[in-house]
């Protein structure tokens, strides 16, 4: 069982204890540290159409790197590539979206996808918003967004448009929520 703690104000850490056995996977060159105990491991998941797919077209490496636990307990930190901050999302069989690049680090059974908006005006809006990473699962997400974060939720028929720069996450479907017209 993993516990964590964010540290830092601009540039945050995520700082992740495991117990023996524990696996974190993260995105290649997100690790800030790691203590003894903790054997890394790089894999090609998802095979090479699964890595070309994260590479090309949501901005991650081919490559995840993976962080055991081989003693009682040891620690491993993971940070973004430019100021920003982490957000945790803990996921029990449900998925989110978030804006692509995002993706930190996960420990449990989460997929890590891609996902089309459907709707063009989108895409113009943001200037990156056609592809989306959905990561789903069960288990702990922790992604890295640029900006402050304001956390909101919607209730059940309100809308909300959203620059998809600007998007951390979402959980659930996107309905309405990115910007542009219809």
């Amino acid at each position: 069982m993993i516990t964590h703690e964010i540290v830092g104000d601009d540039m945050q850490a995520v700082v992740i204890t495991m117990a023996a056995g524990d696996e974190i996977r993260a995105e290649a060159g997100a690790m800030t540290f790691m203590t003894d105990g903790v054997e890394m491991d790089a894999r090609l998941e998802g095979g090479l159409l699964g890595g070309l797919k994260r590479r090309l077209l949501a901005g991650e490496s081919l490559f995840l790197t993976f962080f055991r636990c081989t003693t009682p307990m040891a620690r491993v930190a993971f940070s973004g590539p430019h100021p920003g901050k982490i957000i945790r999302m803990p996921l029990q069989s449900s998925a989110i979206l978030c804006q692509r690049d995002s993706f930190l680090c996960a420990a449990g059974n989460i997929e890590i996808n891609v996902e089309f908006t459907k709707r063009l005006g989108a895409g113009f809006f943001g200037g990156e918003g056609f592809i989306l990473q959905r990561l789903e699962g069960t288990g702990e997400v922790f992604i890295h967004s640029g900006g402050p974060i304001i956390p909101m939720e919607l209730e059940a028929g309100e809308r909300l448009r959203v620059d998809t720069g600007c998007l951390g996450g979402v959980l659930g479907g996107l309905g309405d929520l990115i910007g542009g017209d219809k």
